[in-house]
């Protein structure tokens, strides 16, 4: 048994080189092998949002507070809050933040496959995160 105390991992700002605004990462367990997933907890200011990514296993999204905004490529963007359950399937090319004026936070977890738990892509444009095109 491993108990991670609260506060005994240090928050992370989401870089901007994968994230729109503001956006805080605290980690909740890392990948301990020989399993493969890792879980955050994962802040959005109204606004902000992910990059268009993927993920080698899919993702799990378990909203805990506010409202957000999902979307998968090719689809529209759909309205999530707390106790929603977002799965998004291997491979699967989507996106996920707040909405517009009301901050939101999800707990993320994800596999890791051959060390790999994710591939980042470009920005969510205006356009699409306000489900214009």
């Amino acid at each position: 048994m491993h108990i991670f105390r609260n506060g005994s991992r240090p928050s992370g700002k989401g870089p901007a080189d994968w994230f729109t605004g503001t956006v805080r990462i605290d980690p909740l367990f890392p990948v301990a092998a020989p399993g493969r997933a890792a879980g955050n907890l994962v802040t959005f200011e109204p606004g902000a949002r992910t990059n268009w990514h993927t993920h080698p296993l899919g993702q799990t999204l378990v909203v805990v507070s506010g409202v957000g905004r999902v979307q998968r490529e090719g689809e529209g963007v759909e309205e999530i809050g707390p106790g929603d359950v977002v799965q998004f399937a291997p491979g699967e090319r989507h996106w996920h933040g707040a909405a517009p004026a009301t901050a939101m936070n999800h707990i993320a977890i994800q596999e890791s496959l051959d060390g790999k738990a994710v591939e980042w892509m470009e920005p969510v444009s205006d356009d699409q995160y306000l489900g214009s095109r």
